[in-house]
């Protein structure tokens, strides 16, 4: 078994030994990434206890000052930063307009970095935009037969566009492409006729292609007229067409499209959805695109072999090479577009008119909302690094967390400024120098940040070989530690593997012949106990058989020993002033104190800091509060009262039972004394007589246990009622509710007759009258007939 290296760190932390002479004093430092300060540690050679292994050296300075290390031989790296290239960014004079390679504006440009765990390092970081920049601007297009009045559009796009980006920057450069769809089916029918016009009925089309480079980038607006104009629309059969493999293209072949190290736009303009990895399985190709150049008398001829790309591949190819995308799209297909961008850094997205009449403006539109804004971006992080920014922007605005990486309306000439801060958790396990770069999407320049972690002390690289106070060469002396030579073991190194026999060493590592070895809390070598390690660096096993340690002590308030003292083989030795078990009690009587200077209010005893008051109705830190005992103010009403009033339940008692007061009159409650911040507090008093009467005093008790009463000479007794008002609004009372009585009951009737006699109208209006003799009529005249009348 080959002995641990004492100066290799855990994963999450570092050590450094340095010695000053083989019993002397060594130094450790350790970084423990939990810490916002690294810890730095030392040890005495003959300090270490029995069984404690060399990574016990590690404490922070306040221990290490008690162990009486030497301050001056600690041996404590820390981190720094070193720009190594730090060109200014560039200010313009006058009209004299730099050289491309002479522009610069990000600063600084290389950085390197000293990192130590847990410490971070801050660098700033300037950019500048920089007047009159360079543009490159290639426009891609799509040559599908619904594009056909749009290609006419763009026929005199070339010095059109050129006059209005003059404007912006006197070196632009513009080429052209344009796109249609895979060559094989069912994206476009094979058939011999259609490979020559795919269109239908009389248009003439050109032969289908994938992707065609028409003209590389040049600042001839005239000539991409001309050559645009030569161009003929071309057709497929399904809806997406084939941009991406276009994109891609254009994005790696830098030297056939002619890309220079400047701003890059790439204007893909279409009306249709797009194809992207896995579509291709369709038309049979299964293998995944390359992201390779493939263009041959500026054709693409890989589009029959390769796959569409996926979107992920043209971010990373896009941004590899400084390329700005702006989709200029259809109004249909926005939504689709605008959740691209959404996945593509600085990109844009414009709405084409029907026949793209409105492209110069959206390309302006979206070339300015874009350079408007700065982003910041870092390649891979080793394993085990952070990174955290900061953007201070116009207008004094300042941004954290993801804010922090950006800054917008950034206009030309405009300077803003990140702080970036940089954060090993753990040294690499290589331990080599780490480079990583920031940049910012859409610009070539970037800042090259040179990673160098602080693993070892330099005292590691002066080791003494075979030395003789490693057990007389067994071992290499590094930094006051012996690192064993293969097959030996030990602190010293003073056993060998081969002659080490385990049965015989073991007897040693059991305490008091005990059945468990070390107390099961380390490792038996050559017969003396090595402490295991704890997860927590700071917790450690120590002893010859490792049954003591310095975190099993009892805690008070959930923390060990209470806060107030270390805990030594699972026993708390308590700081000054402190004592009990886990040092919970504080021999320091000035929290007891109450205002008036007495000890607990003369209440109760301090015990440990706190008051114990000697009657259970008195509470509070200074056993002053008593919620059962009546109020101040009633406890002295009635001797101030016998003593201002003569009145009282105590009128005939007062000289007997009410002394001690020094009693004073005064005329206006505004000149009762308030209460203040004396020693002596004073209570502000209202009570009640029997009169029911209020009398207003202030009372406050002295030393000598004298109250001092300040009461108003004249009570305030409530006035009596006014009888003439209350009967007068009494008899009103009786008469307006009579009144309202009265009003109620005739509304009532009004309202009953007049519904009685509606009834009788309606009742009359229906009657139906007999218009026969009346059964009962008699007549006024009487006719007798004489019986013996015969008519003769």
């Amino acid at each position: 078994m080959n002995a641990p290296n004492p100066l290799k760190p855990p994963s999450n932390h570092s050590c450094c030994l340095i010695p000053s002479s083989f019993f002397g004093c060594f130094s450790l430092i350790y970084y423990n990434p939990a810490f916002s300060q690294p810890l730095v540690f030392f040890l005495i050679q003959k300090f270490l206890q029995v069984g404690e292994s060399k990574s016990a050296r590690c404490d922070d300075l306040k221990s290490l000052k008690e162990r009486k290390c030497d301050e001056v031989k600690i041996e404590n790296p820390r981190g720094e930063v070193t720009i190594l290239k730090n060109k200014p960014v560039t200010v313009r004079v006058g009209n004299v307009k730099p050289k491309l390679n002479e522009i610069t504006q990000i600063q600084p440009q290389k950085l390197s970095l000293k990192l130590r765990s847990g410490e971070p390092q801050t660098f700033k970081l300037k950019f500048k935009r920089a007047e009159d920049y360079p543009i490159d601007l290639y426009y891609l297009m799509d040559l599908s037969f619904s594009m056909k009045d749009d290609l006419e559009n763009v026929k005199n796009l070339g010095t059109d566009l050129m006059k209005e980006m003059k404007k912006i920057t006197s070196d632009f450069r513009i080429g052209f492409g344009s796109f249609v769809e895979k060559t094989v089916m069912p994206y476009i029918s094979t058939t011999p006729a259609k490979l020559l016009n795919p269109c239908s009925g009389n248009q003439n089309c050109t032969s289908p292609f994938s992707y065609k480079n028409v003209l590389n980038l040049t600042d001839d607006g005239d000539k991409f007229n001309n050559l645009v104009s030569q161009q003929q629309i071309s057709g497929n059969l399904d809806s997406p067409e084939g941009g991406f493999d276009a994109i891609m293209q254009v994005a790696v072949c830098e030297e056939q499209i002619g890309w220079r190290n400047v701003t890059r736009l790439l204007v893909f303009s279409t009306d249709a959805g797009f194809h992207f990895a896995g579509d291709g399985k369709l038309g049979g190709i299964v293998l995944p695109n390359d992201g390779k150049c493939h263009l041959e008398n500026n054709f693409y001829t890989m589009s029959h072999y390769y796959d569409y790309p996926s979107i992920a591949h043209l971010v990373q190819k896009l941004g590899d090479h400084n390329i700005q995308t702006i989709f200029a799209v259809t109004e249909e297909f926005q939504p689709v577009y605008k959740e691209l961008k959404n996945l593509i850094p600085k990109s844009a997205v414009g709405t084409l008119s029907s026949n793209s009449s409105n492209v110069i403006k959206l390309i302006i539109d979206a070339y300015n909302s874009l350079s408007s804004e700065v982003i910041l971006e870092n390649t891979k992080l080793p394993e085990g690094v952070f990174l955290s920014y900061k953007s201070f922007c116009k207008n004094n605005v300042v941004g954290t967390g993801d804010n922090g990486r950006k800054c917008s309306n950034i206009s030309i000439g405009d300077e803003v400024e990140f702080e970036i801060s940089v954060t090993s958790q753990k040294c690499p396990s290589n331990g080599k120098p780490e480079t990583i770069n920031i940049k910012l999407p859409g610009f070539s320049e970037f800042v090259e940040v040179v990673l160098n972690f602080i693993c070892d002390c330099d005292c590691a690289a002066t080791g003494v070989p075979n030395s003789p106070e490693c057990n007389k060469g067994s071992g290499t002396l590094e930094c006051g530690a012996c690192k064993c030579n293969e097959g030996q073991i030990g602190q010293f190194c003073e056993c060998s593997q081969d002659e080490v026999q385990t049965n015989d060493m073991d007897a040693n590592c059991r305490k008091d012949n005990g059945t468990d070895i070390c107390s099961n809390n380390g490792e038996c070598v050559c017969g003396t106990c090595i402490c295991k390690k704890r997860e927590n660096p700071a917790e450690v096993y120590s002893g010859k058989y490792c049954d003591c340690d310095n975190f099993n002590c009892d805690r008070s308030n959930n923390k060990l020993c209470g806060g107030h003292g270390r805990c030594e083989c699972r026993k708390c030795i308590c700081d000054a002033n402190y004592t009990g078990n886990a040092c919970e009690c504080s021999m320091d009587s000035s929290t007891c104190l109450a205002k008036n200077g007495q000890e607990c209010n003369g209440r109760g005893k301090c015990e440990c800091g706190v008051c114990k008051c000697s009657d259970s109705k008195f509470q509070g830190p200074t056993c002053e509060l008593c919620p059962t005992c009546p109020g101040v103010c009633t406890e002295h009403k009635d001797c101030v009262q016998c003593l201002a009033f003569k009145t009282g339940e105590k009128k005939d008692t007062c000289q007997q039972e009410c002394t001690k007061y020094k009693l004073e009159k005064v005329t206006e409650r505004e000149r009762l004394p308030q209460p203040t911040d004396e020693p002596i507090p004073r209570a502000i008093c209202k009570e009640r007589d029997e009169n029911d009467c209020w009398f207003y005093f202030t009372l406050a008790v002295q030393e000598d246990d004298t109250k001092q009463v300040h009461v108003l000479e004249k009570p305030e007794c409530p006035a009596g009622p006014d009888i003439i008002p209350i009967v007068a609004g009494v008899v009103a009372g009786i008469v307006m509710i009579g009144l309202a009585l009265l009003l109620i009951w005739k509304l009532l009737m009004i309202i009953h007759d007049r519904r009685e006699f509606a009834k009788f109208e309606k009742e009359k209006m229906n009657a139906i009258w007999d218009t026969g003799e009346n059964p009962i009529y008699k007549s006024a005249v009487t006719t007798v007939v004489n019986p013996k009348y015969e008519g003769k």
